[in-house]
């Protein structure tokens, strides 16, 4: 098995030259653009002047010339770059991990997938407002935009099989509704585990007759009696689910009078919490398995935490909306192209996909590539798969933390209002401002002291306070002779 050559394999090859637009030779054609674009994900500073000087470099290295550094060539190569291409090479490239996974690496057989959704702050800007509505809760053009984001994740392999964004709130783009679009990812025979969000009849009973098992935490507005239905053991029973009688808005007449009256689940309570399951007999799994199984649920915050921290894909750079998309796939290719990574070193040091780190799998290859180390030939390849492989994640099931920072934020002052108000109320006092703190000379403050302690006495920190507040600019010391000068941008 030989994750890394699927990169190479005919699949991805043939629908990458499917899919490539009709192009010049340009310094930035799709392929180097897509590329650069990958690497831009997984860098540090993922700036795009980064992305460019590093081609630069490349070039010179090469003996090739340079024309600019600028950014504006990379910034038009991306935006021809087809959305098309980029989902469906992060499709395939999932597609083709999970088929290939080990064995081993299934449950009981299954394979297991994760489903789950999250929200990412967007630039705003008047097409990302028009495009993603702000929270209702926040002043008009004072947030931020709000994106959700929902993913089918593989278990054994943690690639993003498919993924859904949309506004934050609205009908059709709330989680359950973008996750009804990802239905045709699951295949018969496979397993979904996802959270209470899930647990309800008519998404159980539409997987169910596609022949996908699923294991949900029970929703908390289900009220769960042990005494109903036939026991299977100890607060394991099955039962049965009627119909409910109010219509969703999403389903029209005829789907739903094409639902069965009942459903039959199996519900068990485990470690304080209830499950939902479709695997009705405790030769198809016991309720410690399950328990088991429940547990590597919370493999999908992790892969939800490093597309959010490690990656930095909560707030993406662009400024469109089409380019939005276009970023965030770019990412979930990234992170499937860094699991085909994890993987083949997994597999090659025999142990299972998920004890490789995530962070630092994508900094060894940036630091392979980086310094020019083979990527072609086999002992190359070996020696970085080895590398991969040495730095393992720490098993601790009972490790918990709270969800809170230690370390306080600088007082600054909440943004409250739309941006050019405070600029316009700065440009038109700033005289006013200038000429209070330039009478201000240095005999205020202490000239025995050194520079430090009096640019921190109380005098000059109140000073200080109130150029922050007012979003003025910093002040200057000078000479021990001269008063202390406020600086401010000149005016356009």
């Amino acid at each position: 098995m030989d994750f890394f050559n699927l990169l190479t394999g005919p699949d991805l090859l043939e629908m990458t030259e499917a899919l490539l637009p009709e192009h010049r030779e340009r310094l930035y054609p799709p392929t180097q653009d897509l590329a650069m674009f990958i690497k831009q994900a997984l860098e540090e500073d993922r700036s795009c002047q980064r992305a460019v000087n590093a081609w630069a470099a490349q070039r010179v290295a090469e003996a090739l010339s340079v024309n600019s550094v600028s950014t504006g060539a990379y910034c038009h190569a991306r935006a021809r770059l087809p959305l098309e291409m980029v989902s469906s090479l992060a499709r395939q490239s999932a597609r083709l991990l999970s088929e290939r996974a080990h064995r081993s690496w299934h449950w009981d057989g299954r394979r297991v997938k994760l489903a789950d959704g999250t929200g990412i702050s967007i630039p705003a800007t008047l097409a990302n407002h028009a495009c993603y509505p702000q929270p209702n809760s926040q002043a008009k053009r004072v947030g931020f935009p709000l994106a959700r984001l929902v993913g089918i994740f593989c278990l054994s392999i943690g690639a993003v099989l498919d993924a859904a964004i949309g506004p934050y709130a609205g009908k059709g783009h709330r989680e359950l509704g973008l996750f009804r679009t990802l239905l045709h990812t699951l295949s018969a025979g496979e397993l979904l585990l996802a959270d209470a969000l899930c647990c309800n009849y008519f998404l159980i009973a539409m997987l169910q007759a596609a022949g996908v098992a699923v294991l949900f935490e029970q929703h908390g507005s289900r009220i769960t009696d042990f005494r109903r239905g036939e026991a299977l053991g100890t607060r394991d029973h099955r039962v049965k689910w009627p119909k409910p009688k109010a219509r969703p808005v999403w389903m029209s007449r005829e789907q739903y009078r094409a639902f069965p009256e009942t459903l039959t689940v199996r519900e068990l309570r485990v470690s304080g919490r209830v499950l939902v399951t479709t695997l009705l007999e405790l030769l198809e799994a016991s309720k410690a398995e399950l328990a088991k199984l429940y547990e590597r649920r919370w493999n999908i915050e992790l892969e939800l935490r490093c597309i959010k921290a490690t990656l930095r894909m909560e707030t993406p750079s662009c400024k469109s909306p089409v380019m939005i998309h276009k970023e965030l796939w770019v990412y979930l290719l990234a992170i499937n192209l860094n699991g085909l990574l994890m993987a083949q070193a997994a597999h090659n040091a025999g142990i299972h996909s998920r004890q490789v780190s995530f962070k630092h799998t994508a900094q060894m290859w940036m630091a392979w590539i980086s310094q020019n180390l083979p990527a072609s030939d086999a002992p190359g390849l070996a020696e970085l798969f080895r590398l991969i492989a040495q730095r393992r994640v720490g098993n601790r099931p009972t490790h918990i933390e709270p969800r809170a920072r230690r370390r306080r934020p600088q007082p600054f002052p909440w943004l409250k209002i739309p941006r050019a108000r405070p600029r316009r109320r700065i440009r038109k006092h700033r005289r006013r401002l200038y000429a209070k703190f330039s009478t201000i000379s240095l005999s205020a403050c202490s000239l025995s002291r050194t520079p430090s302690q009096k640019f921190n006495s109380p005098l000059c920190s109140e000073m200080r306070h109130s150029t922050r507040t007012t979003d003025a600019a910093t002040m200057n010391i000078g000479t021990p002779e001269a008063p202390f000068r406020l600086r401010t941008e000149q005016p356009s």
